[in-house]
C-alpha cells in the first residue's frame, strides 16, 4: 500500500492530477477553480479507494473508476437546473446603466400602488405609520407622496416640482422600496 499511495503523491501528486485530468478532458467549460475543486475531490477518494481496494484487479483501474464515478457524479451535481440560477445569479444592488444610483431593485416592478394604498387604509397625515413612513423619505419624495394623498394629478406634482418624467418615476420607485414601505405595517 506504501507503494501505491508514494507512487500517487510524489511530485506534488502529479500521477493523481493526472488521472484527474484525463478524466476531466471529457467535460468542458472548467475553470481552473474547478479543477483544483476536482483534484481536492480525488484526494477523498483516494483514500476511500485505499480502504476499499481488495487487490483482485489492478489499483490503477479501480482508481480510475472510482475516481470517474465520483467526478461524474459531482458534475452532474454542479450542472442541474435547479442551481444554474446560483451561478448566473447578479446582485440586486447592482448599479444599472449610466446612473450609479439606479439598481436593479429599483427597476423591479413593485405590486405596491401607494395611491391604493393610502385611499384603502384610510391613513391621514396624523397618523403615527404615515409620519415614520414620510420621515423616511426624501424631501422630494416626501412632497410627492404628500401630493398623492391629497389627490394632485400625476402631471401637476411634475409641473409644481419641476420634475421629468424620468425623474417623477425614480423618486415614486424609490418612495415605494420595501425600506420605507415596511414602516406602514410595523
Amino acid at each position: 500500500m506504501k507503494e501505491i499511495i508514494t507512487s500517487y503523491y510524489k511530485n506534488n501528486a502529479k500521477k493523481l492530477h493526472e488521472v484527474v485530468d484525463r478524466i476531466l478532458l471529457r467535460f468542458g467549460g472548467l475553470s481552473d477553480k474547478d479543477v483544483d475543486d476536482f483534484y481536492s475531490l480525488a484526494n477523498e477518494v483516494f483514500v476511500n479507494a485505499i480502504k476499499k481496494y481488495d487487490e483482485v484487479q489492478s489499483f490503477d483501474v479501480f482508481l480510475y473508476s472510482c475516481l470517474s464515478n465520483k467526478i461524474k457524479t459531482e458534475i452532474t451535481r454542479r450542472n442541474r437546473y435547479k442551481r444554474r440560477a446560483d451561478r448566473l445569479s447578479v446582485p440586486i444592488d447592482q448599479p444599472v446603466g449610466d446612473d450609479e444610483h439606479c439598481t436593479l431593485a429599483d427597476m423591479i416592478p413593485s405590486d405596491i400602488n401607494i395611491e391604493k394604498e393610502v385611499l384603502e387604509k384610510n391613513m391621514d397625515f396624523m397618523d403615527q405609520k404615515i409620519q415614520d413612513y414620510l420621515g423616511s423619505l426624501s424631501k422630494i419624495q416626501r412632497r410627492i407622496i404628500e401630493m398623492k394623498m391629497q389627490d394632485i394629478e400625476t402631471n401637476s406634482i411634475k409641473k409644481q416640482l419641476n420634475l421629468t418624467d424620468k425623474q417623477y418615476q425614480l423618486y415614486m420607485r424609490q418612495a415605494v422600496q420595501y425600506e420605507h414601505i415596511r414602516l406602514l405595517y410595523i
